[in-house]
């Protein structure tokens, strides 16, 4: 494993800093304190910060020795979770109902690494810039940034992601081109019946059978109108109805989540819920409201960028620890809006089992979104070497 020695030193530092931010977690759009420890720690080592894209975002900007035009950007997400943490050691969180889950501490930690690193050798041309963006968990906090002017403010050519990975051994890498991660979507339907006396249903209109039929019903549209060897998931969570034992209720909630990792099955299934919904409450004499959101688009690799980033961490830590073939995720990142942009990949880095985790973790795994959870500190190092690796070698690279 060949790892940047300057960074190798500072780990203890920045992983300070990331424990730091671990205690005192922010919500999506909230990450007020997190965003000044950012820019503040930037600044100290000459890296000059713009803050404000969506709300709370901050970028940036190290140039090189010299400038050749080309610039490319480096992402990690800023926000935490809704969640309480189960860990009791001295860096877990300070607020109730709020946890660094899902590593987001880390990514900031490792991307701070590189920038520290980048700023004091400045051994390549062209400018990076390091984009620490807010409310990714379902907030669409990379839209908001671009929306905000992202890519005008600071033109680059290419866009670059990394999430921490639980399960996957530490030293080890996955990548491919295409699909990374799916796409996030919600559904909800209303259903309007008439309520009777659950002894006489023949002077009501049963919503509740109807919402049933409609959750089973859903499922032919995977099992047979989806092409098999294109993968989606269409989950119903929740159905709400009825107060009492005896009550047929007037209405029925039905709310749920589509994935998938094309926009064109995306297409398929809700046109599919849409029909299925009109006419099955047709049938059962109800009526309903049909509404579908699209949250966060596939996260989809570009094939260049995909094997440019594969290349570079095989010389990191050999051929044998990264995994071109990765199996996909069902989960979802906004980081796909920077993809649908720009030309970039995402890679996973991985974090072990939770061996890592100091005496007062929580009892349940090391996964995301757990509240046992902890981002390993071990991988600073060897995610900041990636990244510096990747914004030197990409801007050294012939254009494309």
């Amino acid at each position: 494993m060949k790892l940047a020695e300057p960074i190798v030193g500072w780990k203890s530092e920045i992983a300070a800093i990331r424990r730091d931010i671990h205690a005192h977690p922010e919500l999506a759009y909230e990450e007020i304190r997190t965003a000044d420890v950012i820019a503040r720690t930037l600044e100290s080592w000459g890296i000059p910060t713009h803050r404000g894209l969506g709300i709370t975002g901050v970028v940036g900007t190290i140039h090189g020795k010299t400038q050749n035009g080309r610039a490319l950007g480096l992402r990690a997400d800023m926000d935490a979770l809704p969640m309480q943490e189960l860990n009791t050691f001295e860096h877990a969180s300070k607020h109730a109902g709020k946890m660094h889950a899902c590593g987001h501490d880390g990514h900031m930690a490792m991307l701070l690494a590189a920038a520290r690193y980048l700023a004091e050798h400045r051994n390549f041309d062209g400018t990076i810039y390091v984009i620490f963006q807010p409310a990714e968990e379902g907030f669409s906090g990379a839209k908001a940034m671009i929306d905000d002017g992202l890519f005008t403010l600071f033109p680059m050519d290419a866009v670059f992601g990394m999430h921490n990975w639980p399960g996957m051994a530490v030293g080890t890498f996955g990548v491919l081109a295409g699909p990374m991660m799916a796409s996030s979507n919600t559904f909800e339907i209303r259903l309007e019946g008439k309520g009777a006396h659950g002894a006489m249903p023949h002077l009501g209109v049963d919503p509740v059978m109807a919402a049933v039929q409609l959750a089973q019903s859903f499922q032919t549209i995977i099992s047979r109108d989806r092409n098999p060897l294109d993968p989606a998931v269409l989950s119903v969570t929740q159905i709400h109805s009825g107060s009492a034992d005896n009550v047929i209720p007037n209405d029925a909630i039905l709310r749920g989540t589509v994935r998938t990792f094309s926009d064109e099955t995306l297409d398929l299934i809700e046109k599919r819920m849409h029909e299925i919904t009109q006419y099955t409450s047709q049938a059962l004499n109800c009526t309903a409201e049909f509404s579908f959101q699209r949250k966060y688009p596939p996260t989809v690799n570009h094939e260049r960028e995909a094997e440019f980033c594969a290349q570079v961490l095989e010389q990191i830590v050999g051929k044998d620890r990264v995994d071109r073939a990765v199996q996909p995720s069902m989960g979802a990142e906004d980081f796909a809006f920077m993809l649908k942009e720009k030309p970039g990949c995402y890679v996973w880095i991985g974090n072990g089992e939770g061996d890592h985790r100091m005496a007062g973790h929580g009892l349940g795994p090391c996964t995301l979104h757990n509240g046992s959870y902890d981002f390993n500190d071990d991988l600073i190092p060897l995610g900041a070497t990636y990244w510096a690796e990747l914004a030197k070698q990409w801007l050294a690279a012939p254009a494309p």
